[in-house]
């Protein structure tokens, strides 16, 4: 997946921040998902979530990433070794506080999810870092009535 260049990223518009999208998103999560904020470590609703589900984007629904891909990365945020789908993420070249980092956005709706870093487990490497402002967790148990029924083949895996 190509990475946007830091350049080419400060002329793109993720996500307009508008007066109901502020008023359906907590602070928190207008914060991480506009404002491009990180929220605390071990201080988030899925750093620790053992459950099995899926995790979807707070603003739209799009399903990003699973547990089955979910690790303990020790970090305190979620960390993934893979999304869902990677054509429904957006990685850009981010350069600010004199670091170097990729950002994973959300395709669809633009928001602003975490970083992605080259310190992950196998099969990848990856360690996409993600906040939890940023998600919405359904569990397996209601992927059918949360209308996801079809992602109920991704923990069918051998």
């Amino acid at each position: 997946m190509p990475i946007i260049k830091a350049a080419d990223a400060a002329n793109v518009c993720y996500i307009e921040p508008t007066e109901e999208l502020k008023a359906r998103l907590t602070p928190e999560q207008f914060a991480v998902l506009v404002e491009s904020a990180t929220e605390p470590p071990f201080r988030n609703a899925y750093w620790d979530n053992h459950e099995q589900g899926i995790y979807v984007d707070a603003i739209d629904g799009v399903p990003l990433f699973a547990s089955a891909e979910k690790f303990d990365s020790g970090t305190g945020w979620p960390s993934f070794w893979a999304p869902i789908d990677p054509q429904k993420i957006v990685l850009v070249e981010d350069v600010a506080y004199g670091m170097r980092r990729i950002e994973v956005r959300s395709k669809a709706s633009g928001g602003h999810l975490g970083h992605l870093f080259d310190d992950g487990p196998n099969p990848t490497g990856l360690r996409y870092c993600i906040n939890s402002a940023s998600l919405r967790f359904i569990p397996r148990d209601k992927l059918g009535s949360e209308g996801y029924a079809e992602l109920e083949s991704l923990f069918n895996k051998k």
